[in-house]
């Protein structure tokens, strides 16, 4: 797996440390989790993969350079959390507590970072986030956690509540999984409609764990529907369309988040052509972000990440993704913080994020924080899947 190895179970590095700001033989550790197994599985993994490919090749141009000139190379340790949120909480501290890597990353989504965020902040611990973008993570208490990849939650559906408004589009139904990332969305899109005299027809929420929507659908469908919008995670997405497609119902915009960032595990699951139409966030690699002053560009990672993708861990061959480009999005931050910082103290590391914020712009956009280290720059448009001469494109609609 190369020189970010994957270290199975609880892997350590004797001698590391992440409270006293030293590294040992020239090697720093990264302590993270992952999903092999699970729900947010088909997410963690590309993820992963992005953050072991980032230090792959920074470990092939001889390691970090650190604001004093030393070179040293880095160190994935992970742990297998199975999408388990126990398991994560026990695997955090340890990575913390036993491991004491020099800096902690988080699994994918909210879920799977909500154990993380109270135990860093209690160990003050900086916490890369790299896609948990839950609005309760962020607040002026916790100067511990950095979100690099995402914007927050709160901030996703602006562009998807102006859209419908400018539309005019009425009779809107909104189905929102029960969870700070879901939540929030939906809290933004019913609140923006709201300032422009707009009530949605039905604005229901379900438990994260619902993997049938026939109901539902079939309850939407009695009452001639302008909308649908479907906010969950890649499951809910996809037991959603399932429900969708079987009912024959036929509604004018339908939205969902994850085909926007998984459309390789969506166009298998439904067919090219049984994407268009659909609605959803673009993400690299649907969109081309210019200007990137600091890593690969977009062109440039997608060649270099074909050739090693053989090598990265649980990652299928095929098209790359979001979480592929987000997981090498969080190493290049944890990077430029190496690079900035006055030393691996964890205050100095949270200190050097700001020095940056708001300067880069990596192949995800510009990387800008908030004074509680929410991400709000990489804002995210709307956009909606075409099926033409047999390909499948993606339109964006408005940012």
């Amino acid at each position: 797996m190369g020189l970010a190895a994957l270290v199975a179970g609880c892997g350590t590095v004797s001698g590391a440390s992440g409270s006293n700001g030293s590294s040992s033989s020239n090697v720093i550790t990264i302590g993270t989790l992952y999903a092999s197994t699970g729900s947010y599985a088909t997410s963690s993994m590309p993820e992963y993969a992005g953050l072991t490919f980032w230090a792959n090749q920074v470990n092939a141009q001889g390691g970090v350079t650190l604001s004093n000139g030393k070179k040293e190379k880095v160190k994935i340790v992970s742990m297998d959390d199975q999408s388990n949120a126990t398991t994560a909480t026990t695997e955090y501290n340890q990575l913390i507590t036993q491991d004491k890597v020099n800096v902690l990353v988080t699994d994918f989504g909210s879920v799977l970072t909500a154990p993380a965020v109270p135990i860093a902040q209690e160990h003050k611990v900086v916490l890369f986030d790299q896609s948990g973008t839950g609005s309760n993570f962020f607040t002026p208490t916790n100067k511990y956690i950095v979100l690099t990849s995402l914007q927050e939650s709160t901030l996703w559906a602006d562009s998807l509540a102006q859209d419908l408004i400018k539309n005019n589009t009425k009779n809107i139904a909104i189905v929102y999984a029960d969870n700070d990332f879901d939540g929030t969305q939906n809290n933004t899109v019913v609140s923006q409609l709201a300032k422009a005299g707009i009530k949605p027809m039905i604005d229901e929420s379900v438990p994260t764990s619902t993997s049938n929507y026939t109901t539902i659908v079939h309850n939407i469908d009695q009452k001639n529907p302008g909308a649908i919008i479907e906010l969950g995670y890649q499951p809910n997405d996809t037991a959603f369309l399932q429900a969708y497609k079987a009912s024959g119902v036929k509604v004018p915009i339908v939205f969902t988040i994850f085909p926007g960032q998984l459309p390789a595990i969506f166009e298998s699951q439904f067919g090219a052509s049984g994407l268009a139409g659909v609605s959803t966030y673009p993400t690299p690699p649907f969109i081309n972000v210019q200007n990137v002053n600091y890593g690969m560009n977009l062109t440039q990672f997608e060649s270099a990440f074909k050739s090693a993708e053989s090598s990265l861990p649980g990652h299928p061959t095929g098209p790359i993704n979001f979480l592929d480009v987000a997981g090498y999005n969080t190493g290049l931050i944890i990077q430029h913080t190496l690079e900035s910082a006055k030393s691996l103290s964890q205050s100095n590391l949270r200190a050097a994020v700001d020095t940056f914020s708001g300067k880069i712009t990596t192949l995800d956009g510009n990387f800008q924080i908030n004074s509680e280290g929410a991400q709000v720059g990489e804002a995210l448009p709307t956009g909606h899947f075409v099926y033409q001469n047999g390909k499948l494109s993606m339109v964006v609609d408005a940012n």
